[in-house]
């Protein structure tokens, strides 16, 4: 049985949102066992029959629109944009699933108070540093007081350390990011990359920010982590308008 994680936000009852695990699917070790990305190197035959039973066990509204990566801060609207090169989507449409995977990276969800807009977003460092937040809310045409936000399982902190230049991405563009990066050994930082993400959705005006208590790279058990295990599948974080 695929076990998830329900966002602890507070969404209209219309959204329906969820985090999954690595618990309940099909796939052989490394990707054991509910993997769900097609590009890391798992059996395709495995990979199809775990978003079949993603989609079965859900009893998801359509089947959910997979997006091709980049860590850009490219955007997407579902209903509209027939590209898929993206590390965001966006939909309005009742039944259309928004969908994001990762291993490490944030997985950030996005709806407005009424429930007729929702986004997806794929957030790593690099996509972070690149804007990918401020992408999709400009894409949204949700005014920001009427978003929530939940960030998902991601690495925490205590497991992120990056170097200087990571740091100085971060910091040359905006000061205050220092609150998020703890000296750790020299040339070394301890990043909160959730931390940052929280910050900088408050800046631009989100309603509220909720956090997932979960660390990808801590909780073995429960996540694929790329910088844990390199070749390992992935999570995903889905999103739709019943």
């Amino acid at each position: 049985m695929i076990e998830t994680i329900t966002p602890d936000w507070p969404a209209p009852a219309r959204v329906k949102a969820c985090c999954t695990t690595r618990r309940g699917g099909h796939s052989a070790a490394p990707f054991d066992s509910l993997n769900l990305g097609l590009h890391v190197g798992d059996r395709e035959a495995d990979v199809m029959l775990n978003r079949r039973r993603l989609r079965e066990q859900l009893a998801l509204p359509g089947e959910p629109e997979w997006i091709n990566q980049t860590h850009s801060a490219d955007v997407v609207t579902l209903e509209s944009d027939p590209g898929r090169d993206a590390d965001a989507a966006i939909t309005r449409e009742p039944g259309r699933v928004a969908v994001v995977m990762t291993a490490d990276c944030l997985p950030i969800l996005l709806c407005n108070r009424d429930a007729t807009e929702v986004a997806a977003l794929h957030a790593g460092w690099r996509g972070l540093q690149a804007g990918i937040i401020q992408s999709t809310l400009a894409a949204m045409q949700s005014p920001r007081a009427h978003l929530l936000a939940w960030i998902g399982p991601g690495i925490s902190q205590a497991c992120f350390e990056v170097g200087d230049e990571v740091y100085a991405a971060f910091v040359d563009a905006d000061s205050t990011a220092s609150a998020c990066f703890s000296a750790n050994r020299p040339g070394h930082w301890l990043c909160d990359l959730a931390g940052i993400a929280a910050v900088l959705m408050y800046e631009l005006g989100v309603a509220q920010v909720s956090r997932s208590p979960y660390c990808s790279y801590r909780d073995a058990e429960l996540f694929f982590s790329y910088r844990r295990e390199a070749v390992t599948g992935r999570m995903a974080s889905l999103i739709c308008i019943n």
